[in-house]
């Protein structure tokens, strides 16, 4: 199970340490955090990360995002700025979802490459994924990242879909496992899996080794 943590005031922010692997192991506590936009903490909230032991936040937000809500990070070591999305690319929130979704990985698998080789480089210690609300830019690369470790696809489907949307956050689609099963199917039918896609996209065997490694817990649990 993943833990929800108290960052003054985020609303969606989720350490993703327990999470099982298909080898028996776990990720690790602390390892992997995913969190709606920062831009929020309050100076509680700052210290909060800070205390978290986090070497590295990604924030894949547009540099338009970025520079309109900047990070209370921006100017740190920590933060750096993958957008996943840009004002320019064609409008298609219209779409059903999991289109959204698709258009996003089958146009941009370079965005996606870097947000992967962005966790894999990261600094010892853990790794926040940061967008808008948390959910969709976020999902996404969060799902990818757990499919490329080993995390079973009914476990990434279930995190996937407790997003922790609240009330004040009106007009969201909201997740549903059977959109990211679907985005995972995809990768697979179109691409011959999450491995096969980051790779064709510019990561390296390197990078997942990588990332198998900094996020995986190193007594497994059977």
């Amino acid at each position: 199970m993943t833990a929800v943590l108290d960052w003054p005031n985020c609303t969606n922010v989720r350490d993703l340490g327990g999470l099982p692997l298909t080898d028996g192991g776990r990720i690790r506590a602390g390892a992997l955090v995913r969190s709606d936009n920062l831009d929020q903490l309050t100076d509680a909230g700052v210290a909060a990360v800070r205390a978290a032991g986090v070497s590295r936040i990604v924030d894949l937000r547009s540099v338009w995002e970025c520079e309109t809500f900047p990070s209370p990070f921006t100017h740190d070591d920590r933060w750096l700025n993958v957008p996943l999305t840009d004002p320019a690319d064609p409008d298609v929130s219209t779409s059903e979802l999991f289109e959204q979704y698709r258009i996003l990985i089958d146009d941009y698998p370079d965005r996606f490459a870097s947000a992967i080789t962005a966790i894999a480089e990261a600094p010892p210690g853990g790794v926040v994924l940061t967008c808008h609300a948390g959910k969709d830019r976020t999902g996404l690369v969060t799902a990818l990242t757990l499919a490329l470790i080993g995390v079973p696809r009914d476990a990434i489907a279930a995190d996937y879909a407790i997003t922790n949307l609240t009330e004040s956050r009106p007009g969201f689609d909201l997740p549903t496992a059977e959109t990211i099963l679907r985005v995972l199917a995809h990768l697979d039918t179109k691409y011959g899996g999450p491995v096969a896609y980051v790779i064709q996209a510019g990561a390296t065997t390197t990078h997942l080794t990588s990332l198998t490694t900094r996020l995986g817990q190193a007594d497994r649990q059977g």
